[in-house]
């Protein structure tokens, strides 16, 4: 019997979490119940387009499809579907409300730029695709 020799490889461990601050909690509980939805949902995503390339949604669901990704926070669930997980993982969301802004705020590590309104990114990935298409925005962030 033959056997193979493989190199040694270094396994980073990257989290697949997305994680709520306390701020993010009480507001996705806040409009669960100011639209009256007990037990729904909040779908985070992400798909193509907007200033950077990819954008991030949310949107209330009232049930979580068989492939999704399931994070509970106290009575807040949060799904994410497989393809979004990929640009996703490692994602903290918070909810701000001051006199400048008010709304979600998404920290994504995975992101190497972002749009000035915070909802449109580029990974590494897709940032080399991005280049190769002409763009009227720039990378810092002067879109909106």
């Amino acid at each position: 019997m033959a056997t193979l020799d493989f190199p040694q490889t270094e396994i980073v461990e990257q989290t697949t979490e997305i994680n709520l601050t306390p701020g993010a909690i009480k507001r996705v509980r806040s409009l669960l119940q100011e639209k009256d939805v007990d037990g729904y949902s909040l779908r985070v995503f992400v798909s193509g387009g907007g200033c950077s390339g990819m954008q991030y949604g949310m949107g209330l669901e009232p049930e979580a499809r068989e492939t999704d990704v399931r994070f509970q926070f106290d009575d807040v669930q949060v799904i994410v579907d497989p393809n979004s997980m990929t640009y996703l993982s490692g994602t903290t969301i918070d909810y701000v409300d001051d006199l400048m802004s008010g709304g979600f705020k998404i920290e994504n590590p995975q992101a190497v730029s972002s749009c000035g309104c915070g909802h449109s990114f580029r990974t590494e990935e897709t940032s080399h695709a991005h280049s190769e298409t002409s763009h009227a925005h720039s990378s810092t962030g002067d879109c909106c």
